[in-house]
């Protein structure tokens, strides 16, 4: 019998790939699919996943409304964030105040660092859209004056010089007392129920791999990641790489229903979807 080809999507972020180990090392398979991976950065996947093109694909959470027709979330393989998330960094500023009317780099228009942005900062501000991996670069040479900074950025920005002015994560929590999920992974309709259980099943039992050796998964993940010493990689990786990646439970749940609820009460959003989520068989 032929194997049916199946193609995952994720990003380069050291997170992703350590969770993708399990099935990149093919110690994780499951008979009758080959599993093959396209690797790009989240604003790119978030795209992509407009026109369904994926049969399975990480986005962000904030971008779920635009594609829930094309695609059901998992209850695996969730970014989440307990009390941390996103940060809006500058160098020459301190304070949100300082910053209004000023030029602030964000990671990409569908981002939910950009939607949780949009919920709390509460200023008017200049937004420059740009790729993550150039916001540090550009607050150095002055282009904008300050930025939010998603994945390895967060553990690496006072380390070089820069000061944190808003804790995304820390504001969510704040005000929801609940995890702030920031990605997801997404399985395609196209399939039948059965195989969107086998594609959501391999992808957990590669999360849980992942997990169970730490080390070898940190390795893999490193070839993707951006200057991070082992140790940092380590910090980084469990924290969004955790029991709540196992599965998002109800709080995770909850989590992604108040977004859209605080996203629809700032009019960043009309109507949010039905959330169904799909479980791996245990």
């Amino acid at each position: 019998m032929k194997e049916k080809e199946v193609i995952f999507g994720h990003s380069p972020d050291s997170d992703d790939a350590f969770m993708y180990y399990g099935i990149a090392s093919e110690n994780v398979k499951i008979k009758g699919y080959k599993i093959s991976h396209l690797m790009e950065d989240i604003e790119s996947l978030n795209l992509r996943s407009e026109k369904g093109e994926l049969d399975v694909t990480a986005i962000s959470v904030a971008h779920y409304p635009n594609v829930s027709n094309h695609y059901q979330i998992m209850s695996c393989g969730s970014s989440v964030g307990r009390n941390y998330g996103p940060v809006l960094v500058s160098k020459k500023y301190k304070t949100l105040k300082e910053l209004k009317g000023k030029k602030i780099g964000i990671p990409g228009k569908f981002t939910t660092s950009y939607m949780l942005f949009q919920i709390f900062a509460g200023i008017d501000l200049d937004v420059k859209f740009m790729h993550f991996e150039k916001i540090m670069g550009s607050i150095n040479r002055g282009e904008v004056d300050a930025g939010v900074l998603l994945h390895e950025g967060q553990i690496l920005f006072e380390k070089d010089g820069f000061n944190k002015i808003l804790d995304l994560g820390e504001e969510w929590f704040n005000k929801t007392n609940l995890p702030i999920p920031l990605g997801v992974d997404l399985v395609n309709r196209k399939f039948e129920k059965k195989i969107r259980e086998d594609l959501t099943t391999v992808f957990y039992n590669s999360v849980q791999y992942a997990i169970l050796n730490e080390n070898d998964a940190l390795k893999y993940a490193m070839q993707y990641g951006r200057n991070l010493s082992f140790e940092e990689a380590r910090k980084f990786v469990r924290m969004y790489v955790n029991q709540d990646t196992l599965d998002m439970g109800s709080d995770g749940l909850k989590a992604i229903n108040k977004l859209f609820d605080l996203a629809i009460n700032s009019g960043l959003l009309k109507e949010k979807p039905e959330i169904d989520l799909i479980h791996p068989r245990k």
